[in-house]
């Protein structure tokens, strides 16, 4: 399977972006990627796990052996019925939780029905999060910078605090932080910022949790193939995407979930407050 795609010039208009309408598909699992029970059994919650890096999650977690619930925004209904069937085809279940993040009282429900559905959480896999660039600093309206906060960590926060009671020890967390978490971006200021939060969250609630035994780490992915980024960046920056990498080329969804797949097993039993990067071979400061 050649993950060296090209990424043509494209553009989606409307927020979040979709992947059934992306060129080339992004690839969410290796032909050969061979599941090995690692987390049999499991019950995973993901939100955006209805495409990108979301979706590679969900179908891996499914080929290891676990159930999942996903969380995704009306707008994604299309992408989230077929990561559905493809969790299926793993022989797994997969319950679909449309709603805003943004809105706690959303947020209490998802938990609700995951419960309902399958009594408990082992993995919360905390991924949906969204950007706006702007170029000017002074461009970042109050309304924007608003709705990326309550997105990108607020919600993380009240999902964690509404996940917990239902989690044990071994159980896990694992964040999606980002390479601007660590370089910053002169472009995503606002997302970059939110990032930097998850980073420390991450940090923070592993120590706080240690005694519990519960697991808190995360993966900070660089230049991924996404549905967000044809529905941010120009036609042109989409060409140019990942280019500017040491491996000099985007990366796939099925490149990053390997790293989600590890800290959710047992593999990564002596891990906590940690940050994975998968990045094309960026060196930041961890």
């Amino acid at each position: 399977m050649n993950l060296e795609q090209e990424t043509p010039p494209q553009h989606q208009n409307e927020q979040p972006g979709l992947e059934e309408l992306m060129h080339p598909q992004p690839i969410y699992i290796r032909d050969t990627y061979v599941g090995s029970g690692k987390l049999q059994d499991k019950i995973a919650l993901i939100t955006g796990g209805d495409s990108g890096i979301g979706r590679a999650v969900a179908v891996h977690f499914a080929r290891e052996g676990a159930d999942l619930a996903i969380v995704y925004h009306p707008r994604e209904t299309g992408d989230a019925e077929k990561t559905k069937r493809l969790v299926e085809a793993e022989g797994r279940r997969c319950l679909l939780l449309s709603g805003d993040l943004r809105n706690p009282s959303f947020i209490r429900q998802a938990v609700d029905h995951v419960i309902a559905e399958y009594h408990h959480i082992n993995i919360l896999v905390n991924n949906a999060a969204n950007h706006v660039e702007q170029r000017e600093f002074t461009a970042i309206s109050d309304q924007q910078l608003i709705e990326t906060f309550e997105l990108n960590i607020l919600a993380m926060f009240r999902l964690i605090r509404q996940a917990l009671p239902h989690m044990t020890a071994y159980d896990c967390i694992i964040n999606t932080t980002s390479v601007v978490s660590y370089r910053g971006s002169k472009a995503l200021v606002d997302y970059a910022s939110t990032k930097g939060a998850v980073t420390a969250l991450t940090r923070s609630l592993s120590q706080h949790l240690v005694e519990r035994n519960i697991r808190v780490n995360a993966v900070a992915p660089g230049p991924i193939w996404t549905p967000l980024i044809v529905a941010t960046k120009t036609e042109k920056e989409v060409a140019e995407f990942g280019k500017d990498t040491p491996l000099e080329r985007v990366g796939q969804p099925a490149e990053v979930a390997p790293a989600f797949v590890f800290l959710a097993s047992e593999d990564a039993s002596y891990m906590t407050g940690q940050v994975l990067h998968v990045n094309g071979g960026e060196v930041v400061n961890t």
